[in-house]
């Protein structure tokens, strides 16, 4: 970022702070009605004066309801803000260089990596006197780790409240991983599933024996979302089952920080072999790379797939689908499926917090105070709670001094959970807050989040208990590698880098990323004896369009990120 942009954001701020602080003073629009209590909240005797901001972000939001759902209200009554949204269909890149290129700046942005595009354009603040002055929560809770969101070594700017890695985690439920059906490991006698081998075997033996679900239609074995930027899902598997940490498209070399396209290791050859291994004997769903994801889902939701390699929150709709039509059976456990034994299924392999990917308030915002108000209210105990679990007595209460879910909405949880979010606005709101990530309790004793033994427990339909006790496991984790087993990345997660648009790794990216996304899925549903010489072909492909400069341009980047964080 060149030091003039820089300068002129700062000058920004400086006046639009002013602006609406005088404007709280002389007309009671709500700018500084947080300060001293908290931040956001409505004071008490002061009416916040109702303001709407826009935002956007690269997310979907399938359950959005304008917060008319029970805890938006809530959030609305409490800040005095509405959101007026609208959530990314189809690529979210193109949606933000629009943004960028436009100057049609919605109040918020949640640009998550391509934070840099608008940096570029000028069209963010630095938010760093802004959390400063008006938002204690998201202060307190970050701490000495505020250093993780500074934008780059060169530019120590903070573009964005990191709303996606959360704040002194310890994971609890196992989300990724492979899945199949409770019923098809019940039948094969819940054998031991640790390689590709091993979950091939399982899903040959159900469907030699039941070909048709109970309606003639046919069975299939693994099914690939690889709609448009769900392709991610798809090749993230090259690394998850060959040992390494996801990165995103990198692989980092732990002790030199070297970074690798991760799809030019020869172990992640092998596995796309094998999944055109699958698709040879029939196993693949040859729909794979053409479905759209409404069509993925609904063959999900028809408990037709017996098998997938997909992150719950891409096809967890269509599995409440399933639970709501009374089909757990047809519901799906995780499994830490890898190429072979020599490698660790890398799902638990903490990144630490790493700033990342977040909520960015824009140059044009209305009223930049209101909008880190907004925030730092969702930062705070309070708002953490409401959004995790609702409100008290109608959606959960306190017993001995422990918060338990009301059964009647543990059950629309469970199985009818897309309407009652949509309704209740429980969980909706997690992506637009920094927050403590689960295992972490709260100033009454309890957990933030709903993700701890106990609550997991209370979630598990019987199909799947039986599962784990099949197992000897009382939750998903336990089948997994644990956290100890990896060693701290000094980096955190690579993928949440922020770069600029005109980096080298970024411009080269993009045209990797087109390669990629032919080669592989022609690699894939390609004949056996023709998938050597298409990945000859990929590679070659990957060194012409300067993959090796691509490298080193994102090595300096992690080592750059290593010594920022290294500064106090």
């Amino acid at each position: 970022m060149k030091p003039e942009k820089k300068g002129l954001i700062a000058s920004s701020i400086v006046a639009l702070t002013l602006v609406s602080t005088l404007a709280g003073c002389s007309g009671n629009d709500g700018a500084t009605a947080g300060e001293g209590n908290n931040a956001g909240g409505s004071s008490a005797g002061t009416e916040l004066k109702p303001v709407t901001l826009t935002y956007f972000s690269e997310d979907s939001s399938t359950n959005w309801n304008n917060m008319k759902d029970e805890v938006g209200k809530i959030i609305t009554e409490k800040t005095g803000v509405t959101l007026d949204a609208e959530f990314a269909v189809g690529d979210p890149v193109q949606k933000i260089s629009l943004i960028a290129a436009t100057g049609n700046y919605p109040d918020l942005i949640a640009a998550k990596a391509d934070v840099g595009r608008l940096v570029d354009a000028g069209a963010i603040l630095d938010l760093t006197d802004l959390i400063e002055k008006h938002a204690p929560n998201i202060k307190k809770m970050l701490g000495d780790k505020i250093v993780r969101t500074k934008y780059s070594l060169e530019d120590q700017a903070i573009y964005s409240i990191p709303t996606w890695s959360a704040v002194d985690e310890k994971k609890f439920k196992a989300d990724g991983g492979f899945e199949l059906q409770h019923r098809v490991v019940k039948e094969a006698g819940y054998p031991e599933i640790q390689t590709v081998k091993d979950y091939e075997k399982v899903i040959q033996d159900y469907i030699t024996k039941h070909p048709t679900d109970e309606n003639g239609n046919k069975n299939i074995g693994l099914s690939l979302n690889g709609d448009d930027w769900h392709m991610y899902q798809v090749t993230n598997a090259g690394f998850q089952t060959t040992g390494g940490p996801d990165d995103g498209e990198y692989y980092i070399d732990q002790e030199t920080h070297q970074a690798t396209y991760h799809f030019r290791r020869p172990e992640e050859k092998e596995y796309f072999r094998w999944l055109n291994h699958m698709n040879n004997i029939g196993l693949l769903d040859p729909e794979s790379f053409v479905q759209k994801t409404d069509q993925f889902k609904a063959k999900v939701a028809s408990g037709r797939v017996l098998g997938l390699a997909d992150p719950e929150w891409d096809y967890g709709d269509a599995q409440n689908a399933l639970k709501a039509a009374g089909k757990l059976d047809q519901t799906y456990g995780h499994y830490p499926v890898t190429m072979s034994k020599e490698y660790k299924d890398t799902s638990f392999w903490p990144a630490g917090f790493d700033g990342g990917y977040g909520i960015s308030i824009s140059s044009k915002c209305k009223d930049p105070v209101r909008a880190i108000q907004f925030l730092d209210f969702l930062a705070s105990e309070e708002g953490q709670i409401l959004n995790n679990w609702g409100i008290e007595g109608k959606h959960y209460t306190v017993e001995g001094g422990k918060r338990v879910i009301i059964p009647a909405v543990q059950e629309r949880m469970d199985n009818d959970n897309a309407a009652f979010q949509k309704e209740a606005g429980v969980g909706l709101y997690w992506n637009m807050m920094v927050h403590y990530g689960d295992g972490i309790k709260d100033s009454t004793g309890n957990y933030f989040t709903r993700s701890y033994p106990e609550q997991l427990t209370a979630s598990y339909s019987e199909p799947e208990k039986e599962t784990l006790k099949a197992y000897g496991a009382e939750h998903w984790k336990d089948l997994f590698p644990a956290e100890e087993e990896f060693g701290p990345r000094a980096y955190g997660a690579a993928y949440t880098m922020s770069l600029a648009s005109d980096d080298p790794a970024v411009i080269l990216g993009a045209k990797m990323k087109d390669i990629t996304w032919k080669r592989i899925p022609e690699a894939v549903m390609s004949k056996p004896e023709e998938f050597d010489k298409i990945w000859a072909a990929y590679m070659a492909d990957l060194d012409k369009a300067g993959v090796k400069e691509m490298e080193e341009a994102y090595t300096k980047h992690i080592l750059n990120r290593i010594e920022l964080w290294s500064t106090k």
